[in-house]
């Protein structure tokens, strides 16, 4: 543990860009779990919907909790890297995908062989929370998989899960209203997460090239650092092109 303070110590900002990258992953693998989540107890009483959700709450610190302990044990696999990168641009092909398509996806609860097993037993409420546990192990693996795919120093790795527990609560919110103002900020959030995987599909090339001249330039501080300016840019140039597009508009009115 003592090694990876020291090297954050030795690197602080890159450090920081590795915390600011998954911050961006987390909060927008939230925002997908927290809208899977809300379309499973759409179909239960008003009173209880809230209810199931704070169960899935619980579940999803928990599995995240459990799955952390597991993480230094994760970290020694270098195939996770690409296998990580490999996942994150999978949810940047589904989610343009979902756009292109003409319906809403929707989740077939009954087509779900625990939530048939768990209906007759329990009821449907209690069905649906034990639906919800499976899918918060699922969400708590990828949550996992994608902080340990970016950097194998566990204790940003442990600041990245905890970043995905706050995510669910806090930020998912914070990130879809922010959107709803600025709906543009969704896509610019997956083509970030779209530069994030292809750079962990080039980690194959560090493991096995690792004397190459492209292996140190992935792996330097200037890469984290030139990444992390990269998707402020995406994030803010757009802003603030709106909104002086806004004011050019609305002194063009009031003129």
């Amino acid at each position: 543990m003592t090694n990876y303070l020291q090297e954050i110590i030795n690197n602080p900002l890159p450090s920081l860009a590795i915390v600011g990258n998954l911050f961006i992953i987390e909060s927008m693998l939230s925002i997908d779990n927290a809208a899977v989540l809300a379309t499973m107890v759409s179909d239960l009483p008003k009173a209880q919907q809230q209810k199931a959700l704070r169960y899935g709450i619980i579940g999803a610190y928990v599995f995240r909790g459990l799955c952390m302990l597991f993480a230094s044990f994760l970290i020694q696999f270098w195939f996770l890297k690409p296998l990580g990168g490999l996942y994150l641009l999978y949810l940047v092909y589904d989610n343009f995908k979902d756009k292109s398509s003409d319906g809403d996806e929707e989740i077939d609860k009954q087509g779900n062989w625990l939530y048939r097993s768990t209906l007759g037993l329990m009821g449907p409420f209690w069905a649906t929370v034990a639906l919800i546990e499976l899918m918060d192990l699922a969400f708590s693996i990828d949550n996992v998989l994608a902080v340990v795919a970016y950097t194998d120093n566990l204790i940003l790795v442990c600041v990245g899960v905890f970043i995905g527990i706050l995510a669910m609560r806090l930020v998912a919110q914070a990130f879809v209203l922010l959107m709803g103002k600025y709906p543009f900020l969704e896509t610019a959030a997956f083509i970030v997460i779209g530069i994030l995987g292809a750079k962990l599909m080039l980690s194959p090339f560090e493991h096995f090239m690792p004397t190459h001249p492209f292996s140190h330039f992935l792996s330097s501080q200037a890469t984290e650092i030139g990444m992390t300016v990269l998707t402020i840019l995406i994030f803010v140039v757009p802003i603030v092109y709106t909104m002086l597009t806004k004011r050019k508009k609305s002194n063009a009115a009031g003129a």
